[in-house]
């Protein structure tokens, strides 16, 4: 059991229970949009081919060129905010994906559908890099980790729910409604962080934005091994949902014949074993710690990755077999998510904007890879899914052990202002050790006898190395 000592102002565990509820609803929602963007207009696919007159690999552009958008918009936008604040770089994100959505919703062919995506998900991207670095301005400890994973719970479930919302709503509206929905969702969250999101970034703690230096701060931030091990690790872990949508309809309803409805409550088990996994480790973060809570996600993971695969490939125990490792496999993976920003933001609380852009552009354009695999396999669905979920998770696994394990017990790295002060403070101490042994040798040289000095800690040494 781990304790430590953090400031009642930031701790989250000790707000009331109407603003913890809150910041879990604001943040969650924005940090959620981006999965609503990218998955609600899935079920109109057949509907886009037939009206834009477009073909199937035309449709599914639309989707790659959302994810691209939000990935790129998340390196632009985490230097960014940590330069001008929260609140600013928010807002006019928002605004972007009310203006796209809405002409999204009137888009005469694919080519401007597509590119319309683009913009789409470059405003997207705001709401859900600011949203995991609010979390790391305000909070601290324990009850930073038990937020991430209450905001986990609403990411996780959101690209997995979000294709039976839309398809809802396409019974009742033409596909153009949904991008008019998704206009209101962003409309309606930009009211809330005008009304209700303080500015977290303090003007003292902000760094001059400039397109150059943003791009050094992200080869500094890479030059951390153990960061570049979480990076690769949530971009991998995303994988293996990613991999879980994208094949699991035809998993369960081509290969072993569900039907529609069946499949969608064969496909919810999936999602809730996703949550209960979030949740577990809301839990736990308080008697574990979070690095040991994601070994422990990773490792069984994989584990139940490989008997996944191993179900799929036997057929041993049918539909069940294959249910019963998936969930185990999707329990994991709700253990790895959480911890994983928390353990980033943490070494780079300073730079928590690019710390957060890049988790978010790892994950969206490692998964924006994997989700096409499946298809291009010459497996039966089953086991490509299998495939990709497995092979997603080890390789998770191996980059912690050879990129974490041993890195992630270093101090935390300081940016900015922290960094030069801290800087500034060594080279001083330097200075002063240097002093300190002048004088000791000089006095040592006017000693009659000439006999050397010596200090409680042992000799004085004639050199002092600068650390």
């Amino acid at each position: 059991m781990t304790t430590e000592t953090v400031a009642p102002e930031r701790d989250f565990t000790a707000l009331p229970l109407r603003r913890r509820a809150s910041w879990v609803v604001l943040l969650g929602s924005l940090a959620a949009l981006g999965a609503f963007t990218i998955d609600l207009y899935l079920p109109a696919f057949p509907e886009l081919e037939t009206e834009l007159g477009a073909s199937t690999s035309a449709v599914q552009l639309t989707l790659t060129g959302t994810m691209v958008g939000v990935a790129l918009g998340m390196l632009l936008v985490g230097p960014l905010s940590d330069a001008v604040g929260r609140r600013r770089p928010l807002l006019v994100g928002l605004g972007v994906h009310v203006v796209a959505s809405l002409l999204c919703a009137l888009a005469p062919t694919i080519e401007v559908l597509t590119a319309l995506r683009v913009l789409q998900g470059l405003g997207t991207s705001s709401a859900a890099v600011i949203a995991l670095a609010v979390v790391r301005d305000k909070f601290d400890g324990r009850g930073a980790a038990r937020l991430q994973a209450r905001l986990m719970v609403i990411v996780g479930v959101s690209p997995l729910f979000a294709p039976s919302i839309g398809g809802v709503l396409l019974e009742l509206f033409h596909w153009r409604g949904l991008f008019v929905a998704l206009a209101l969702l962003s409309g309606a969250l930009a009211v809330a962080v005008a009304v209700l999101l303080p500015e977290t970034v303090p003007a003292h703690h902000r760094r001059r934005f400039a397109l150059r230096p943003a791009l050094r701060g992200y080869a500094g931030l890479l030059r951390d091994p153990a960061l570049i091990g979480l990076v690769l690790v949530a971009g991998l872990s995303m994988s293996a949902i990613f991999g879980y949508v994208a094949q699991s309809s035809f998993a369960f309803q081509q290969q072993y014949g569900l039907s529609a409805a069946a499949f969608g409550v064969a496909f919810a088990t999936g999602g809730a074993m996703l949550v209960a996994g979030t949740q577990v480790n809301g839990s736990l973060v308080h008697r574990f710690s979070s690095q040991g809570l994601l070994v422990t996600g990773l490792v069984c993971g994989a584990s139940s990755g490989v008997l996944l695969l191993l179900a799929a490939v036997t057929g041993l125990g049918g539909m069940l077999g294959l249910l019963v490792p998936l969930w185990m496999t999707m329990f994991c993976v709700g253990l790895v998510m959480p911890n994983n920003p928390v353990l980033a933001l943490e070494r780079h609380a300073t730079a928590a904007g690019a710390t957060a852009a890049l988790l978010g552009a790892s994950q969206h354009g490692v998964a924006a890879m994997a989700a096409p695999l499946g298809g291009a396999m010459p497996f039966p669905p089953a086991t490509s899914m299998a495939v990709i979920m497995s092979g997603a998770l080890l390789a998770a696994l191996l980059v912690y052990a050879l990129f974490t394990r041993r890195t992630l017990a270093r101090p935390p790295v300081l940016h900015g202002e922290e960094a030069r002060t801290a800087a500034l403070r060594e080279a001083e101490r330097a200075r002063a050790v240097e002093a300190e042994a002048e004088l000791l040798a000089a006095a040592g040289t006017d000693d009659p006898e000439g006999a050397p000095r010596s200090t409680a800690s042992g000799p004085v040494p004639s050199t002092c190395s600068h650390p």
